[in-house]
């Protein structure tokens, strides 16, 4: 089994994530970069058992079905869902199912967020 650094995989995903949260957060919550990396990354994202696509439609879907207060989050991982392989008709469709649990206006604010994430390919 390989072991997968969880900093690594985060740049690898989101390309300067943990400077970006020390910039936004560091003064408010010294730490809080480091922190997430390790929760997110290290003890979610890198354990064996799922892969990375597999883990992406499962956030795709819970991020979808919460609503339009979870949009900069959604947008975040559709990005990284579209890096590790899923088409934009994988997470359009992941979405639309979540409309059956998170409501049609939920879903079509995440159909919006894709949409506008494909917009700019």
């Amino acid at each position: 089994m390989t072991t997968v650094n969880g900093a690594q995989l985060a740049d690898d995903l989101n390309s300067g994530v943990r400077d970006v949260l020390e910039e936004r957060y560091g003064d408010l919550l010294p730490g809080m970069a480091d922190t997430v990396i390790d929760m997110a990354y290290d003890r979610f994202y890198a354990r064996p058992g799922l892969d990375l696509k597999s883990r992406y439609i499962a956030i795709i879907a819970a991020l979808s079905a919460m609503g339009a207060q979870t949009a900069p989050q959604l947008r975040i991982n559709i990005e990284s869902g579209l890096k590790v392989g899923l088409s934009e008709i994988e997470v359009a469709e992941v979405i639309w199912q979540m409309a059956l649990y998170g409501g049609l206006p939920a879903a079509i604010n995440a159909l919006n967020t894709l949409r506008s994430i494909s917009g700019e390919k």
